[in-house]
């Protein structure tokens, strides 16, 4: 099977007519396949290649065939106007061009007596069924496709596409089956070899087990009964998750719809699904949230906030906000360009660039829209984006949107980043590095010195996104590339002005030529309307309030300090955390959903993170510290975890773990702990 794999990863056709290379182009600029382009095809009625797509393909075009600027117009109109404008502009016009399409290949689709077949002819039709899936759910073309690639750093392919693949294969390939061990494939060689029912069986991927915990302190302390939803115990557990219903295949769109609807109403029934409930009052360090399910109002200790330095509720951001309201209207009703742009636009940018320490800034709508923004308007077709595991789900998208080559490296393993960059060096011309400073769902810090060292030796820019590092890292907290003493040598920094500034929308800091570009080739600022004056005054008072109070940033670390080293001593598992986002790491989704449950039912709110917030396997719960927490909300807070971990299996019994309690505050500022280094002193 090896050799005949090895083959049928190689180009089936010739690829040295012009009709061919002009396909070949077409297919590396869309989402097609070369059997989907029919010469009759028109390029937007039928193929959607706007204006902006066909000028990329002709650049491409003129490059290979070295034609002149003029030509490859926009008035083409169909694949065949493209490959005869082509050969009548250049020399390779003497190249046979075939008059028919290409014939396409044998249909991957296996039919109804194919149990008949040789195993031979199985693996055939897998092999062609992964293929075609892979090309469709990637922007690679059948000779790109290595059989031994590694998906994720070589191909780019995670998790969330790997599911994609999967599921067209089963879809294409009924007798395949559900296959689960096929998601755990590393290669595509694998992946055809997991699809194969004649193959040894494959025991599906199991999650990682746990690194230890500490030893918990036994401290006596009491328990409280908490009121449980009616749950029918004859009715078994529903197994499935999120993941199930991304990839629901239905000729009714709506189908997948209907599906997630019961579940969603099912878990929601049981009170482990509780999203988007509305507060009604202002969020601080707690806050009155109306259950929708049981039409229930109370307060509860919030520990789900961004406002990680209080300046959501400071009187002078308020005060900022309304009075640039009342002299500047609701909002600006326009894009950057063409008269949105305000002066309090303009002085916000300035107040960013000195706060980050760069020499310029620009504002987007929001944090997804900068992140989108800025990689589509700078990785191209023939680009790389190298990217951490656990980015951002806007890093994921902004390379989907930019048609770059996607590689991924381990999470913070630079020699992996290094291999990474090595291999890719031949397969693209730009390189962008592009990772969190904070990870959001693990609240761990990148590897900054690492990856500027790789970056500069492999000659690649880096773009580092601190939507949680922005007012939480670094002496006056600037973010990570300060708190690394790094700056001027991160190419980009990215931030959202949703957490820490307390207001709306998201920038990026960097050269000024750079910033200036963006302003004219990043989509989500070109064509967006932007934040209105209001919020942009807000933004520029709460900048001022974190320069002139830096107790509040000292604050919060002590905070961060004190509730990590009891929910430790406790015995959870708070993995690598870092910063002010501590994760409580369950893994299964189930005991998970019934912890903060079991949370909520005490008073406390954090959030319950499951698929697609965290891998299936990985679930948690996500607290985030503030400054504006007291020692007793801190002590209120540990004891809720830790009678709702005991009640829910998370944490052992009363007998064999006992409550952690800090009673002498000194304690949490110790020297000798590696949590009480200061702010702005690296902790790595």
């Amino acid at each position: 099977m090896t050799q005949q794999l090895n083959s049928a990863f190689s180009p089936s056709r010739a690829t040295g007519t012009v009709q061919d290379q002009v396909l070949d182009v077409i297919v590396a600029r869309t989402l097609y396949q070369r059997e989907q382009l029919p010469l009759e095809a028109h390029l937007e009625g039928e193929l959607g290649i706007d204006s902006v797509v066909l000028e990329s393909i002709a650049v491409a075009l003129r490059t290979r065939f070295g034609l002149d600027e003029r030509t490859l117009r926009s008035d083409l109109v169909t694949v065949q106007d493209l490959v005869d404008a082509v050969v009548d502009s250049s020399d390779a016009a003497s190249a046979p061009a075939p008059t028919a399409a290409p014939a396409p290949a044998p249909s991957p689709v296996r039919s109804a007596d194919a149990a008949a077949h040789g195993p031979s002819d199985q693996r055939s039709q897998i092999r062609e069924a992964v293929i075609a899936a892979t090309m469709l759910h990637t922007h690679y073309q059948r000779q790109d496709l290595d059989p031994d690639a590694d998906l994720e750093s070589e191909l780019g392919v995670d998790s969330v596409v790997l599911a994609s693949i999967t599921a067209e294969v089963r879809q294409r390939l009924p007798f395949v089956g559900e296959a689960p061990s096929a998601l755990g494939a590393t290669t595509l060689r694998e992946l055809c070899e997991r699809f194969d029912p004649d193959a040894p069986p494959t025991a599906p991927p199991t999650v990682p087990k746990r690194r230890p915990v500490p030893a918990p302190v036994r401290i006596v302390q009491g328990t409280s009964q908490i009121r449980r939803p009616a749950v029918d115990e004859a009715v078994p557990w529903d197994t499935r998750s999120m993941k199930d219903f991304a990839e629901e295949r239905d000729p009714d769109l709506f189908a997948k719809v209907r599906s997630f609807g019961s579940y969603h109403r099912s878990r929601e029934a049981e009170q482990l699904h509780w999203y988007g409930m509305p507060l009604q009052s202002r969020c601080e360090n707690r806050a009155v949230i109306h259950d929708e399910l049981t039409g229930r109002t109370r307060e509860f200790l919030m520990f789900a906030s961004n406002n990680y330095l209080g300046l959501a509720n400071h009187p002078k951001v308020v005060d900022a906000v309304c009075d640039a309201t009342r002299v500047y209207g609701a909002t600006n009703t326009g894009c950057r360009l063409i008269g949105g742009t305000n002066v309090l636009h303009k002085e916000l940018e300035r107040r960013l660039a000195a706060f980050k320490q760069r020499p310029a800034a620009i504002v987007f709508p929001g944090g997804y829209s900068a992140n989108i923004g800025v990689i589509s308007a700078l990785v191209k077709s023939y680009d790389a984006a190298v990217v951490d595991k656990l980015n951002h789900m806007s890093i994921v998208d902004g390379c989907r949107l930019s048609g770059g080559q996607r590689r991924i490296y381990r999470h913070n393993d630079m020699d992996d980043l290094e291999r990474v960059l090595k291999r890719c060096a031949d397969q693209a011309q730009g390189r962008l590095i592009v990772t969190d400073g904070v990870f959001s769902m693990h609240g761990d810090v990148c590897d900054l010195p690492g990856i500027v060292r790789l970056a500069e030796q492999y000659g690649a820019r880096v773009l580092v996104d601190d939507a949680h590092a922005t007012g939480v890292l670094g002496a006056t907290g600037s973010g990570t590339a300060e708190h690394f003493g790094l700056k001027g040598r991160v190419d980009l920094e990215l931030g959202t002005m949703s957490k820490t500034l307390a207001g709306m929308g998201g920038f990026i800091v960097g050269d000024e030529d750079v910033i200036e570009y963006l302003r004219f080739y990043a989509n989500s600022y070109v064509f967006a309307a932007t934040i209105p004056a209001g919020v942009a005054a807000g933004l520029i008072a709460a900048i001022d309030v974190i320069e002139k109070e830096p107790e509040r940033l000292a604050r919060l670390w002590s905070n961060i300090r004190t509730l990590r080293r009891n929910l430790v001593e406790a015995g959870f598992d708070l993995e690598n955390s870092d910063s002010a986002i501590l994760p409580v790491v369950i893994g299964d989704e189930r005991k998970t959903m019934e912890m903060g449950r079991a949370v909520r039912a005490r008073g406390l709110f954090c959030q319950t993170v499951v698929y697609p917030g965290v891998p299936v396997g990985d679930a948690r719960l996500r607290i985030s510290v503030t400054s504006e927490h007291t020692p007793e909300d801190l002590d209120e807070a540990a004891n809720i975890f830790i009678d709702a971990g005991r009640e829910t299996g998370v944490l052992p019994s009363r007998g064999d773990a006992h409550r952690p309690i800090v009673t002498d505050r000194s304690a949490a500022t110790d020297p000798s702990d590696r949590w009480a280094t200061g702010v702005g002193q690296a902790r790595w």
